[in-house]
């Protein structure tokens, strides 16, 4: 069975993201200590939250330079969700304007209305639409629901690294993906059957 560490930087649902990857077939570990990370098949950063915060609590914790060793230097496939995948950006402006883990090109920016009757936050089910073929959507078909709950979305640099896009607020980036490194806006934790089916591609990568 694989290792799977859970990121735990006090934001996010945690134990609900450990009870996922456990039905998933992985075995999951929340933690903090840089062993744990060194001894890990699969990375996962959850998040809920502001975006200045969850930078701050990486870098004050230590775990910032810890991730980079093992995501970056080590290529351990990563998986960012909501927050998680947010922080992969160069810069958020949730906040304040504050660096990001930097591992994506682009930028974190609040949701705007493009109707009257739009809601921010974005909570509830809608489509995730592929752009790019992904081993993280292998067997799911494009334009399937999964849950959200955000107000910001991350605006990347380069079109070929944002691989889904959801049509809310216009439009906005719902997954990317560089190399060993995925990141998806929705809480697969929280999308059902089909959310469970990007954690068990996550796991077979």
């Amino acid at each position: 069975m694989k290792n799977v560490v859970i990121t735990d930087y006090g934001m996010g649902n945690l134990d609900s993201v450990a009870r996922a990857v456990q039905e998933c077939g992985g075995n999951p570990l929340i933690s903090q200590k840089a062993q744990d990370f060194q001894e890990a098949h699969y990375i996962i950063l959850p998040g809920v939250g502001a975006f200045a915060t969850g930078m701050k609590h990486l870098s004050t914790s230590g775990l910032q330079e810890i991730l980079y060793e093992q995501v970056i230097n080590q290529g351990v496939p990563f998986l960012g969700i909501c927050l998680g995948m947010q922080l992969l950006a160069t810069k958020g402006l949730e906040g304040g304007e504050t660096n990001g883990l930097g591992w994506i090109e682009g930028e974190v920016k609040r949701l705007e209305p493009d109707q009257p009757d739009t809601r921010i936050p974005h909570v509830g089910w809608n489509e995730v639409i592929f752009n790019n073929p992904s081993p993280l959507f292998e067997g799911i078909p494009t334009g399937k629901d999964f849950y959200f709950v955000h107000s910001y979305h991350f605006s990347c640099q380069y079109p070929q690294e944002a691989i889904a896009h959801t049509p809310y607020c216009g439009k906005f980036v719902s997954a990317v993906n560089k190399d060993n490194i995925f990141g998806v806006q929705f809480h697969p934790e929280k999308s059902q059957r089909l959310g469970f089916h990007v954690l068990k591609n996550f796991l077979s990568l």
